[in-house]
């Protein structure tokens, strides 16, 4: 019988260590929530393993990576499911474990603690549901990637500005649309533009967040295996220099929502970013 249930596929170096981290705190806390959980050495199979662990990374609907103590091993099939797009919460025993690269991702740090993992784990998870139920209804996935940032740091203030690329792809069997505007969900401060112009915003209707601004897309139809980006640019002032210490680096971090809104209906990605804006001076 074909198990249904939505697969997660765990990523962890295969040590004693990590067999309560992963019977308890993990593959217990997915089936929990109605998840299907494996590692591949619980697997049968006749292909070489690394093969069969691309294989189960393709075929997975969640990735968790355990990343404590940065096994080359994982880091690299990590990078592999990066690649192809997949959801991936990751874990550590210790914050330091995950590259600044990897922090915009979504990460729990449980401090050894079961209990803690378990907790974190049913968030996150739960957010990973809601995300793939939404991309199943809407045959929509959206990326956002950070592609680019700049502090510019005077007498008076420091501003980051940061360039932000919004995908979205079709992977259902007919046409996704009309697309009528893609909303992104932010905190305080930021000012967006879109083509060189200063983009709409108001106050969010969604209490999680404090501002919304509106984007055009640049195609309204995305066909079946369709694809489609936007651009965008945000500023925000980082700090005054009449009440705040400057400094020649800030970390921006939080969640944001993008909502891709048609006439019939809107649908929500959430997304976390974690920022680093340097001043570089020449």
């Amino acid at each position: 019988m074909i198990d249904k249930r939505p697969f997660v596929f765990v990523l962890m170096p295969f040590h004693h260590d990590f067999q309560d981290i992963y019977k308890l705190g993990i593959k217990q806390t997915a089936e929990e929530l109605g998840l299907r959980a494996e590692r591949v050495d619980e697997q049968l199979y006749e292909e070489p393993m690394l093969e069969r662990i691309y294989q189960q990374i393709k075929a997975a609907d969640i990735i968790i990576a355990d990343m404590t103590k940065q096994n080359p091993n994982v880091f690299y099939e990590v990078g592999y499911a990066h690649a192809k797009g997949k959801r991936c919460i990751l874990l550590t025993q210790n914050a330091s474990d995950i590259p600044f690269d990897l922090k915009q991702h979504r990460h729990i740090v449980y401090a050894g603690s079961i209990t803690n993992l378990k907790e974190a784990l049913v968030t996150n998870l739960q957010w990973a549901l809601k995300q793939l139920s939404t991309e199943r209804s809407s045959g929509l996935s959206v990326k956002c990637t950070l592609v680019s940032e700049n502090l510019e740091l005077n007498k008076h203030y420091a501003k980051g500005t940061v360039r932000l690329v919004i995908d979205m792809h079709n992977h259902g069997e007919s046409v996704f649309g009309e697309i009528e505007s893609i909303i992104l969900y932010v905190g305080q401060g930021w000012e967006f533009a879109q083509h060189g112009q200063v983009s709409p915003q108001t106050d969010s209707d969604d209490p999680r967040f404090k501002k919304r601004h509106a984007f055009s897309p640049l195609a309204r139809r995305l066909t079946p295996g369709g694809w489609s980006q936007i651009v965008v640019t945000g500023t925000k002032i980082l700090g005054w220099a009449h009440r705040d210490e400057l400094h020649e680096t800030y970390k921006i971090s939080g969640r944001a929502m993008i909502r891709i809104a048609t006439a019939a209906k809107t649908y929500d990605f959430d997304k976390t970013l974690e920022i680093e804006v340097s001043d570089i001076p020449f």
